[in-house]
């Protein structure tokens, strides 16, 4: 496969059917402002994801996308609320396909990218991507909460059971019935 140069920013918009035709790859960067469903979870707008990405045609004749994306994503914490940065990698095994008919046709290891003829937005199928390799939940690796005891717990439950107001109730469904 023939390769193009080293583009430190990817192009948003290209034929890959004709890449794919032509045996050619793609290796730049995406600002992480650039893809506007990812730039909703960071807090950083000078992330940025690094792609390098093959296209191709298969031994069935279909033609491809592999490669993969990498970006080190800063968001919020959900234990403290601060920021902390998750590592997010997607590798990219997908078939350029006309319509979902032919998507239901193709093997289990090739997930499907419904395209149109001519130019397609790189950028949203690489954002797909990265949004699915999303973590349902972020948080800090080390314990980023402070868990703290608020009081003496032997002192609370004599306080409970002291200041009870139901105690009147336990001694009147205790005592015999006449």
């Amino acid at each position: 496969m023939s390769s193009t140069p080293l583009n430190t920013q990817l192009p948003r918009y290209i034929d890959p059917r004709k890449f794919a035709q032509q045996g050619l790859g793609l290796e730049g960067n995406i600002a992480v402002s650039e893809l506007s469903r990812l730039m909703d979870v960071s807090l950083n707008n000078s992330d940025e994801v690094k792609v390098v990405l093959e296209f191709g045609v298969d031994e069935e004749r279909h033609r491809v996308i592999t490669g993969q994306a990498k970006c080190v994503l800063t968001v919020m914490c959900q234990r403290c609320l601060g920021p902390t940065e998750v590592p997010l990698e997607a590798e990219l095994n997908l078939a350029i396909v006309w319509d979902e008919e032919r998507a239901k046709q193709l093997p289990k290891a090739l997930d499907p990218v419904i395209l149109g003829e001519g130019q397609a937005d790189i950028y949203t199928i690489i954002e797909d991507e990265l949004l699915l390799n999303l973590p349902m939940v972020s948080y800090h690796d080390e314990d980023c909460v402070e868990r703290t005891s608020f009081g003496d717990d032997e002192a609370e439950e004599k306080a409970e059971s002291s200041n009870n107001p139901f105690q009147v109730l336990e001694q009147l469904k205790g005592s015999p019935k006449s």
